[in-house]
């Protein structure tokens, strides 16, 4: 029996949750069962793989296990970018080699398209807007990426719109951007109410576990997951909760827990509204990955995310959050200065499943074991899209797709402890300080 170090331990201020709508979540697990599938992480990735595992499997229950309250974990704490394009930041064009970018646009089409029909077909009140993104520079260097980024798209043969400074009030209502560049194809939502709703449109053979973390497990034939009111046994099990796979014994020293954060602010009045301008709801990316991205809202709040830690355990720590809202609040006053009144509601910190290598992992961890783990920042739509096919895959498709994340290089090794959080720390501190104004 191998006992789980970490267990997920997420803030209770992300505001993304507590401004989605409220439900009851699922009963925590007590007792003893077995079942033929369990998937563990109702995140993006777990609910899709749960949902296929059932539409394949009719006349089998999947049993789906939640550390925590559902939509209140890392997939409800994102962005709400929705991505459709690729972008490889180790590449001079954000493009690099092209079949493998031409793979990485239809595996993140594929993901959007899945949670567009899902939103349709059972009315998810996400706020989902098929309305693009920007991605604006401000410093020299962030010019010089929508520069190579262009070029890179026009590789791919994607549309786009460059967009000047004079232009750029009409579309943000801010005039802090010199340059922007616009892509069509982003999906924007709100990402815990997308995930509440998916968790609440399960298919009935589904049964979910909500606040039930795995103490221990162990392996064999079947699997055991051990709780604190019981356990249950796994024919087959699929792992989809990212970093703390390595909890789990797997990808050991592979993953990189990266925590990113954001604040949200009141609802704007119709003064303040006026006072900004700009189009209702948009979503704008840094040139620098390092620098912030913000959001307009349907509902008329402004979103400020930037700021990084390496938190190696994978949990929270709430003075990262008292630290960085004093540097969210500098972001905002310095690109929305018509809103000097205007302060944040929520502020909360979000866990990213990065990699050395920026790749994750697709396919059999062990035997009767199995996983889609590491998003590297695009658990929207890739997290949907893995969790689909790998259903897929054991249900036993073949794809061109599913056989090119099985044949993907795994996560690098990272090197151990002390130089390995010496060694990210080290690099979040010189990318957000290069990122200059971007920040």
């Amino acid at each position: 029996m191998m006992k789980v170090t970490s267990l997920p331990a997420d803030d209770k201020s992300c505001g993304w949750f507590h401004l989605s709508y409220p439900r009851k979540p699922e009963p925590t697990h007590s007792g003893h069962r077995n079942a033929h599938w369990v998937v563990v992480g109702a995140g993006f990735t777990g609910l899709a793989a749960a949902r296929q595992l059932a539409l394949r499997f009719p006349d089998e229950e999947i049993v789906l296990v939640e550390a925590q309250e559902v939509g209140l974990g890392p997939s409800g704490r994102n962005a709400g970018f929705a991505i459709d394009l690729p972008h490889d930041i180790s590449a001079e064009d954000y493009i690099g080699d092209i079949e493998l970018a031409k793979i990485s646009l239809k595996l993140n089409l594929a993901g959007q398209s899945i949670l567009k029909d899902l939103v349709s077909q059972h009315a998810i009140d996400c706020q989902l807007k098929a309305c693009g993104k920007y991605q604006a520079a401000v410093e020299e260097r962030g010019i010089s990426v929508l520069e190579a980024y262009r070029k890179g798209l026009d590789k791919l043969d994607q549309p786009y719109q460059m967009i000047s400074a004079d232009e750029l009030p009409d579309h943000l209502g801010t005039h802090f951007y010199r340059k922007a560049l616009y892509t069509p194809g982003a999906v924007l939502i709100q990402p815990s109410a997308l995930v509440k709703g998916l968790a609440d449109s399960l298919p009935s053979n589904v049964t979910l576990y909500e606040r039930t973390p795995i103490t221990d497990v162990e392996y064999g034939t079947k699997t055991v997951l051990k709780h604190a009111h019981g356990s249950i046994t796994a024919d087959k099990l699929v792992l989809a909760n990212n970093s703390f796979g390595m909890r789990f014994g797997f990808l050991q020293g592979r993953m990189l827990p990266i925590y990113t954060y954001g604040s949200i602010t009141r609802q704007l009045t119709e003064d303040e509204q006026s006072a900004l301008g700009g189009k209702p709801f948009w979503g704008a990316i840094p040139a620098d990955p390092f620098g912030t991205t913000v959001r307009r809202t349907p509902d008329n709040r402004l979103l400020i995310r930037n700021s990084f830690s390496f938190n190696p355990d994978g949990r929270s720590n709430q003075k990262f959050n008292d630290r960085f809202v004093r540097r969210h609040k500098a972001s905002f006053d310095v690109r929305f200065p018509m809103l000097p009144d205007v302060n944040f509601e929520y502020t909360w910190g979000g866990a990213l499943a990065m990699s050395r290598n920026h790749n994750g992992f697709f396919g059999e961890l062990a035997p009767n074991v199995y996983g889609a783990l590491g998003c590297n920042g695009l658990g929207v739509t890739r997290g949907t899209i893995t969790g689909t096919l790998l259903a897929d895959w054991l249900a036993g498709d073949q794809d061109p797709l599913i056989d090119y994340l099985l044949g993907a290089p795994r996560p690098n090794t990272n090197p151990p402890q002390p130089f390995l959080s010496m060694g990210v720390n080290m690099n979040l501190k010189w990318g957000q300080y290069r990122a200059g104004r971007e920040s």
